[in-house]
């Protein structure tokens, strides 16, 4: 019987990765003219989490033509066990239990692919926006993949429709990089929420951002605490 080395699986998984990137950059490019804003804050080299708000579902297609570097995303293990899982397994994506409190299965991979240099793309979100809040609470996966590795967290916004002719422009924007530290991951968990919500205000509508209502950081968890 024949066994693939780990190694060697992700090898031909990174090869696909490349050849359906080469593919879906260009496609990106040509059908929605994204407006990119800080690329050069994704460093050349080195590991690093990028993270920032998640509106659709070519949210990471997008992120990936941003940076000529493989990037592999967390995604929602539904996907994975989904029509096209195929698809999310040739890329190398880490799943995700969203139903689940902690996923220590994905924060495992993740942290092995950064510590070996790798990026990784994260929504703090945990999920597709679909709501009139600015941003969802943030999970504290990207702070503490930070703080486990060292490596920054480059924050980002995405705004605009994914829409031939769009009234809104696609567009993402970078910034400079955050970094984790301590046990106590609260406040590098609200700065990065901060700095989210700062460059989305910096790249949305204002007629878009009239319809949209910010709820501060700390006060998500008085949203969520049972009512007495």
């Amino acid at each position: 019987m024949y066994f693939v080395k780990r190694g060697d699986y992700l090898h031909h998984k990174l090869t696909a990765y490349r050849i359906l990137m080469g593919i879906a950059r260009p496609l990106m490019r040509l059908l929605y003219r994204p407006r990119i804003i800080g690329a050069e804050y994704i460093p050349a080299e080195g590991g690093a989490v990028i993270a920032g708000n998640h509106k659709h579902a070519f949210d990471p297609v997008l992120v990936n033509t941003a940076t000529k570097r493989t990037v592999r995303t967390l995604a929602k293990k539904e996907l994975h066990d989904g029509s096209f899982g195929f698809f999310f397994r040739a890329i190398a994506s880490i799943p995700v239990d969203l139903h689940a409190k902690h996923n220590p299965a994905a924060l495992e991979a993740a942290v092995a692919a950064l510590k070996g240099g790798s990026l990784i793309n994260v929504s703090p979100e945990a999920g597709r926006n679909y709501t009139d809040e600015l941003l969802l609470p943030f999970k504290y996966g990207a702070v503490s993949m930070s703080a486990k590795t060292g490596v920054p967290i480059i924050p980002y916004a995405i705004s605009g429709d994914y829409k031939l002719f769009a009234k809104h422009r696609l567009t993402i924007r970078f910034s400079a990089p955050l970094y984790a530290k301590g046990e106590d991951l609260t406040d590098a968990n609200a700065a990065l929420y901060d700095r989210i919500a700062e460059l989305l205000r910096s790249i949305t509508d204002e007629e878009i951002l009239r319809t949209k209502h910010f709820t501060e950081f700390k006060d998500w968890s008085t949203k969520h605490a049972p009512s007495s």
